[in-house]
Order: structure tokens, then sequence, then C-alpha cells
């Protein structure tokens, strides 16, 4: 249950929060549950805080900082992420579909079974992260960072994936159908069981290190 006199300083000024925040980095405010919709958060300090179940739908998150926050099933769907940071933030179960995300730092963070579907990351660092069974259909990561991040069992059908770095990445069993791959590097990859039918490869480095020439797997 939410912290009333917390949430009553955060809804009060924006600066005073952000500073309290600052200066009381070992207390984590409670939010959970909390309707944020459709606010205009830009530069809001949730460091911390316990923002579970917490709906953000349609809001303006813009350099937000979520680092080491609980978002486990938050709502972020719609929402305008650029540059926020969720690094080492929870967001399992959490629903960031069709959101722009753009270079977003979430590195570290849980979004073991998170929505993602139509998601915005292009740019993003995904460094460590755990995407495992996380829906990406269709999801932008043209450029992103997911060295040793672990998607195994992801589906990433249709998703952009092209000068994506996926240095030792997990994609076991991941699903690729579709995908578009092209100048990605999956040195040292794990693609063990992955679906790449239909997946453009074409000047991805493999596995292996050697520069794949088939545009397109069958």
């Amino acid at each position: 249950m939410a912290n009333l006199e917390q949430l009553a300083l955060f809804q009060e000024d924006t600066i005073l929060w952000n500073r309290w925040r600052e200066e009381n980095p070992q207390v984590r405010p409670d939010f959970a549950g909390v309707d944020f919709s459709g606010l205009d958060l830009r530069g809001h300090n949730f460091s911390g805080v316990d923002l579970t179940d917490a709906n953000f739908r349609g809001g303006d998150l813009i350099k937000a900082d979520f680092s080491e926050a609980i978002l486990d099933e938050a709502d972020l769907s719609n929402s305008d992420l650029i540059k926020t940071d969720f690094s080492n933030a929870d967001l399992s179960n959490a629903d960031l579909s069709e959101s722009g995300t753009r270079e977003s730092d979430l590195s570290g963070a849980n979004l073991k079974e998170a929505n993602l579907i139509g998601t915005d990351l292009a740019g993003a660092n995904v460094i460590g992260a755990n995407l495992s069974n996380a829906d990406l259909i269709g999801a932008n990561l043209e450029g992103a960072s997911l060295v040793k991040a672990n998607l195994s069992h992801a589906d990433l059908s249709g998703a952009n994936l092209s000068r994506a770095s996926l240095i030792k990445t997990n994609l076991a069993g991941a699903s690729l159908i579709g995908a578009n791959l092209s100048g990605a590097n999956l040195s040292g990859a794990n693609l063990n069981g992955a679906n790449l039918s239909g997946a453009n490869l074409e000047g991805a480095v493999m596995p292996d290190g050697k520069v794949n020439q088939q545009s397109t797997q069958k």
C-alpha cells in the first residue's frame, strides 16, 4: 500500500522531492499501485521506489530516474521513456508495449516476461539485462547494446536488431522468425534452439566470429 505522506511530498514539489531522494537514498518509498497515467514526470527521481503495479500509461517520463526501482507488473505502455534510467530496476512482468524507449539505460534490469511488443529501444543500453521469456514482437532494437543479456526463450519475431551488439548474449530457445539482424554482432552468442526462420543475417557477425554473407535464413 502506498505511503501517503511520501506521496504528498512527491506531488507537492518536484525539486523538494528530488532533493529528499538524494538525501535519503537508504529509504525505499512505497508508491505501489499509484495511478500516474498521462502525467508529465520528466526528470523525476524514482530511484529505489516501490512502484509495484503502478500505472504510468501514456506518461512523459523522459530522463526520469527509475534505477533500482521495483516496477513489477507496472504499466508503462505508450509512454515516452527516451533516455530514462532503468538500470538494475525490477521490471518483471511489466508492460512497456508501444513505448518510446530510445537511448534508455536498462543495464542489469530484470525484464523477465515483460511485454515489449512494438517498443522502440533503438540505441538503448541493455547490457546484462534479463529478458528471458519477454515478448519483443516487432520491437525496434536497432543499434542497441545487448552484450551478455539473457534473451532465452524471448519472442523477437519481426524485431529490428540491425547493427545491435549481441556479443555473448543468451538467445537459447528464442524466436527470431523474420527478425532483422543485418550487421548485428552475434560473436560468442548462444543460439542453441533459437528459431531464425526468415531472419535477415546479411553482414552479421556470427557466434563463430565469421561474417555471414547470406541475406535470409531458410
